[in-house]
């Protein structure tokens, strides 16, 4: 038998089948486990090295340096922070001769094929450990080409974020490169100083000496007569006297100044100006407008705070990483009518608009007084590697499908619970995402892929959108939160009007020339149909409800195996035959997902029947192979295979909803699996620190079973099965409550206590 810990570590030699003592240490649990810390803020220059849409670095030399002679060399570093060992894949296609060196270590020189062949692509394995680790490539310039491109395989969901080396870039994002040499160079420190070495670095952190000597938004933005453009800092007022605070300086234009949101002075003319403001004790937003004059000759402006003849501190408003020394944001450069409201300025989630025009405007952001420094939101929390495993690290504010099920569990729990802690931190982890919608839209736009919500924006496939979808759409009943509605109507555009299908209608995926090329995944019925049923319920769209109920039957058509009344796990349209491998958690996507359909469909709706005797038959699949302990095996019918906690998780789920909502013709032996299920889980996947344990990591898929039970192995604390072991928690809970209070309201039951009375 299949054990994770001894018995009392178990969660059952502590509470015993206590849902609610189980719930709480689960959720609480995870929610101590990731923090709520989302976004980190770096300097980004955007005339350095971009990404394309594949997410891979662009480092095309011969763009860079169009007149460098033949066989110099160009140099490209990179640090990449690790919290704690994590693997990943590389790729490096090659523009012309490469090497690439990792930690100092040489890990590939190009072929002659791979410099040639045009798409030419190298997947290389590299471990990156915990702290500081060096990237460093070498490039030769040869007539065929020039650089290459570098990133990770799958880039937008492994992320690989790099940092600029050497002490004067400290915290920036981006690679640097040198100017062409003629001759190689060896790897400098990447943590020293740049000028420790004789290369030329790019792209420059410093304005040149002409630059440094006009205004700041002058050397920003130009001159540019009728423009404007925003200035935010934070006043520091450690004054403990209450004295007004005197704002001192010179202005090249107009000028409007906010304390805090409220207007303080207006400035109409170039010159010095000295203001006297009532500022709080501690951090005030300041903020200021100002424009270019027509006719001026420069543009820009000083300002210096005083607290009687103590000057006060101005520093940025926001934490950014690489900014020692800054004390200023900006925006602009705006068009006379392009007015930002005032209370969408001092904040980081917004994009603006430059121009009153109602279509295509240009959009701009914060950036500093720096050649082309824009700051950039980017995800650093948990980093997922090649097996989707993230350690320990928090995953808050990440949009992908598994913590699209551990929302939906927290909100669950939450609820059940009556705690509106849980079911806040759930709501704002998705809101953590969804505000800076639009903000990733426009960091696409811009370099080319974004730093943040990659998934979302790099919407693909189902699993890029459905179940985190459904967590955003199950959340909006704690929130109202405005952003969800738009980004719910793009990936139901998505799914119903641009996915792929078979000529049945059928989802499947074509992803040409990846490993699931011309496949059809029975995952696909959870990263759909639970969206769909919610888009609906939110929207009235009842379209969305009959896709969702089609797809089962449709689904049912290729992967039913009717000798076993389970799903094969996947459908190989390039052998025209399903893999006949039942792997357990795909069975369980399926499960979950028809319930969730079933819950919504109207009584009259014409699936509805067939729908019933599905899940009537599924779960006679599924309950007989159910083992001793509770748990089912990873591949359903192989009992050589291990016991696996998260589709078991979901088995106990539709089970306890089969029961709760009457779909069963004979429900006292799932109400009996459901509770064995429960009790496996508690004692055997589930320990008294609410770790938990026997959920396998993320599938491809593969016609034996070896691959499931060998090649997929378990993971503590796998996102996959932390949301959906709260969600069986609570489903048996309202099964046995659902009992309870059915068998107490009974006619036997009120005469038997009547009669007791007497």
């Amino acid at each position: 038998m299949t054990t994770y810990f001894s018995e009392p570590q178990s969660m059952y030699y502590r509470f015993g089948e206590e849902q609610d003592q189980v719930l709480k240490v689960l959720a609480e649990r995870y929610i101590g486990a990731n923090a709520q810390a989302d976004f980190v803020y770096r300097v980004f220059q955007q005339s350095g090295i971009l990404q394309n849409d594949k997410g891979l670095y662009d480092l095309n030399m011969s763009k860079r340096f169009p007149d460098a002679p033949k066989d110099h060399i160009s140099y490209a570093a990179a640090l990449v922070w690790g919290d704690e060992n994590r693997n990943l894949d590389v790729l490096v296609r090659c523009y012309g001769p490469v090497r690439f060196h990792f930690n100092n270590e040489l890990i590939y020189r190009s072929t002659v094929i791979d410099e040639i062949t045009p798409d030419a692509t190298v997947k290389l394995g590299i471990d990156i450990q915990p702290g500081w680790n060096t990237v460093w490539l070498e490039m030769k310039n040869t007539p065929a080409g020039f650089g290459c491109q570098f990133g990770s395989d799958e880039g937008k969901v492994r992320i690989l974020n790099v940092l600029a080396p050497f002490q004067e870039r400290s915290g920036h994002a981006g690679w640097v490169i040198s100017e062409p040499v003629s001759s190689a160079c060896t790897q400098p420190n990447l943590l020293a100083g740049q000028e420790e070495n004789d290369l030329k670095w790019l792209p420059e952190v410093q304005w040149s000496a002409s630059e440094q000597n006009k205004p700041a938004l002058e050397r920003i933005y130009g001159l540019l007569p009728g423009r404007h453009a925003y200035a935010w800092t934070h006043l520091d007022n450690r004054d403990a006297t209450g004295r007004p605070v005197r704002l001192t300086g010179q202005s090249q234009g107009s000028m409007r100044i906010w304390l805090d949101g409220q207007s303080v002075a207006e400035i109409n003319e170039a010159g010095p100006f000295e203001v006297e403001v009532i500022a709080p004790f501690g951090q005030s937003d300041l903020l200021i407008r100002s424009e270019c004059q027509t006719g001026s000759d420069s543009w820009g402006f000083k300002l210096e705070a005083f607290a009687g003849t103590e000057l006060l501190q101005l520093k940025l408003p926001h934490r950014v990483q690489g900014t020692s020394g800054d004390s200023w944001l900006y925006a602009g450069p705006f068009e006379a009518g392009a007015e930002p409201e005032l209370a969408d300025l001092m904040r980081m989630d917004r994009v603006y608009q430059t121009s009153a025009a109602k279509q295509g405007a240009e959009r701009t952001y914060w950036r500093l007084d720096r050649p082309d420094a824009f700051i950039r939101p980017y995800y650093e929390n948990a980093m997922l590697s090649n097996k989707w495993t993230v350690g320990s690290v928090t995953n808050y504010g990440r949009w992908d499908y598994p913590l699209g099920v551990t929302v939906y569990g927290l909100l669950q729990a939450g609820r059940y619970l009556q705690r509106p802690d849980i079911t806040r931190y759930a709501a704002e982890h998705v809101q953590a995402c969804t505000q800076m919608y639009e903000y990733s839209l426009w960091d696409r736009e811009q370099y080319g892929f974004p730093a943040i919500n990659q998934q979302l924006i790099m919407l693909k496939m189902l699993d890029n959108c459905g179940s985190f979808g459904s967590a955003m759409l199950e959340s909006y009943t704690e929130c109202k939160e405005p952003t969800f509605l738009p980004i719910a109507d793009r990936i139901a555009d998505f799914m119903l009007s641009r996915l792929e299908r078979r000529p049945d209608g059928a989802f499947y995926r074509i992803c040409a020339g990846e490993y699931a090329e011309n496949t059809m995944w029975a995952d696909d019925l959870y990263m759909s149909t639970p969206f769909l049923v919610r888009y609906a319920r939110v929207t009235g769209k009842s379209e969305a409800l009959d896709e969702a109920a089609k797809q089962f039957t449709l689904y049912r058509k290729y992967l039913f195996m009717p000798e076993y009344k389970i799903m094969s796990h996947v459908y190989d349209f390039k052998y025209e035959q399903a893999t006949q491998i039942p792997w357990g958690r795909g069975n369980g996507w399926t499960l979950f997902s028809l319930t969730e359909v079933l819950e919504a469909l109207p009584e009259e709706h014409p699936e509805r029947p067939a729908l019933i005797a599905f899940f009537n038959e599924l779960c006679e699949g599924y309950a007989a192979l159910q083992s001793e302990s509770g748990l089912w095996h990873q591949v359903l019918n192989n009992p050589q295979t291990y016991l696996e906690a998260s589709c078991t998780a979901m088995f106990a789920y539709g089970f306890a909803r089969g029961v709760r909502f009457g779909w069963f013709k004979d429900p006292a032996a799932y109400v009996a699996a459901a509770q064995r299920a429960w009790k496996g889980l508690v004692c055997s996947a589930i320990d008294r620190q609410g770790n938990v344990h026997g959920v396998c990591s993320g599938s491809r898929y593969a016609f034996t079973a070896e691959y499931y039970d060998q090649d997929l192995r378990t993971v503590t604390n796998d996102n996959h099965g932390i949301g959906i072991m709260m969600l069986a928690g609570t489903e048996v809970a309202k099964m046995e409550k659902h009992l309870s209070e059915r068998i107490s309201n009974s006619p036997v039951a009120s005469v038997s206590t009547t009669s007791a009375a007497h």
